[in-house]
């Protein structure tokens, strides 16, 4: 499967497009993390633990979106987008989503 986050593939040609991919995972923090990343936030630097999460949560959107796709018969995802949003206090979801094509 091929992911892009262009409207086109280059040297390929979009037969047919199928429709939205998507793909979405909600995640909490933990009291462990909030608690070290909190003195981290009073000293300055990257939030180690947050980003880890967040980069995490990308890939298993991505995963799940490619999933989406290939069950619509998909051989590409153009336009691929994310987004994160805050949920609930200590909880974010990260979506990820493009539109499925079928190649010639």
């Amino acid at each position: 499967m091929e992911l892009t986050n262009t409207e086109t593939l280059p040297n390929e040609e979009i037969a047919e497009v199928l429709g939205i991919a998507r793909g979405n995972v909600v995640k909490a923090r933990n009291a462990g993390r909030d608690f070290t990343q909190s003195l981290r936030n009073i000293t300055g630097g990257e939030l180690k633990a947050y980003s880890t999460l967040l980069g995490d949560s990308r890939d298993e959107a991505i995963d799940r979106m490619e999933a989406d796709a290939a069950e619509m018969g998909a051989d590409a995802v153009v336009n691929l987008r994310l987004e994160t949003s805050e949920i609930a206090n200590g909880g974010a979801e990260v979506m990820a989503y493009g539109t499925a094509v079928r190649l010639e």
